[in-house]
């Protein structure tokens, strides 16, 4: 709670609700502004201002598809649902997927993409799909959140598309998101509905106007045969409560070593994509069974490691929890 004070303060921002009793992702949030700054709106104040612009104006709802496989591993093709687009590509259907999400403001060639798409390469054949929706987003971020879901439809749309018409195994089909791609990631698992994509992975999933009470409105854990939620910066920029089948709380999920003070949560954020890069990689990530996510916040897990690692590919047959992370300050940052 210190934390959001400091930060109100700082920022000079307006509410009508007292500083002390703002809790982020419960009475309203800390909004993101494209300065880098936040300003707080009461949950009242942005549910109405939500509504609002979904009534009167739209996104453009604009998705394209980026493939890289070992053919192509760092200039992504195209890749249109339309057989020609396919067929021309590299798409090998005897190959595992990957869908890549990125969040607010992120492009498909931001190095979010390219340490996630190097490290599947880098681990074996498959075909990487890197999402670009940039053009679905706003400078302002509650116009972004609102192109959420349409992004999301989009992306379950192509998924559908290359099961039916190309033998895309939905079996070993694994889309990761990070922030507002989380949630990206969360629709599109929601229209593909009973057909169940298997693994959704949601890094740092963003909190700022998403409720936990809103499964529908957001990732959750029955959006996918296995739901996996690594958490980085709870209550800043990313969720406190467990939104997976199974949440990772690195180094307790609040804040990362080695980021300093970093009050508005920019660099414990990003951090999730790095961990999860360098989990594909060297499998280094080690954790500790939690009773609850409250003690993983705490780090009151115990200190002997569990069989769990983090963003391991058996989890989504085995595993189901809480679980605290330890880390290092900097890379290598997996200690197990």
């Amino acid at each position: 709670m210190q934390v959001f004070v400091v930060l109100a303060i700082f920022l000079g921002a307006v509410s009508s609700l007292p500083i002390e009793e703002r809790v982020n992702g419960e009475n309203g949030w800390f909004i993101p502004q494209e300065d880098g700054s936040v300003e707080w709106m009461d949950k009242m104040e942005a549910e109405k201002l939500l509504d609002h612009r979904a009534r009167t104006k739209g996104s453009s709802n604009e998705v394209s598809f980026y493939l890289y496989t070992r053919n192509n591993p760092t200039e992504g093709i195209e890749i249109e649902n339309e057989a020609s687009s396919v067929q021309d590509s590299h798409f090998d259907k005897g190959l595992p997927t990957r869908f890549v999400i990125h969040g607010w403001k992120g492009r498909y060639t931001d190095s979010m993409n390219v340490d996630i798409t190097k490290a599947w390469l880098s681990k074996g054949d498959f075909n990487v799909i890197v999402v670009n929706w940039d053009r679905s987003q706003y400078v302002d971020y509650a116009m972004s959140v609102r192109a959420v879901p349409e992004a999301g439809k989009k992306v379950g749309e192509m998924i559908e598309y290359l099961h039916e018409h190309h033998d895309m195994s939905l079996d070993t089909l694994i889309v990761i998101g990070h922030s507002l791609g989380a949630h990206v990631a969360g629709f599109a698992g929601k229209q593909v509905g009973d057909k169940r994509v298997h693994t959704i992975v949601g890094l740092d999933p963003a909190l700022p106007l998403y409720s936990y009470d809103k499964p529908d409105k957001r990732l959750s854990s029955e959006d996918a045969f296995y739901v996996e939620s690594i958490q980085t910066n709870g209550g800043v920029k990313g969720f406190v409560k467990p939104i997976g089948k199974t949440t990772f709380y690195v180094s307790g999920g609040r804040r990362q070593p080695g980021c300093g003070v970093d009050v508005a949560g920019t660099c414990s954020h990003a951090r999730s994509v790095l961990y999860y890069a360098e989990a594909i990689t060297e499998d280094s990530f080690g954790s500790f069974r939690c009773q609850d996510y409250q003690a993983a916040l705490a780090n009151e897990c115990g200190t002997t490691y569990s069989s769990v690692r983090m963003a391991a590919d058996q989890n989504a047959y085995v595993v189901e929890g809480h679980f605290y992370v330890p880390v290092n300050s900097e890379a290598p940052f997996g200690k197990n």
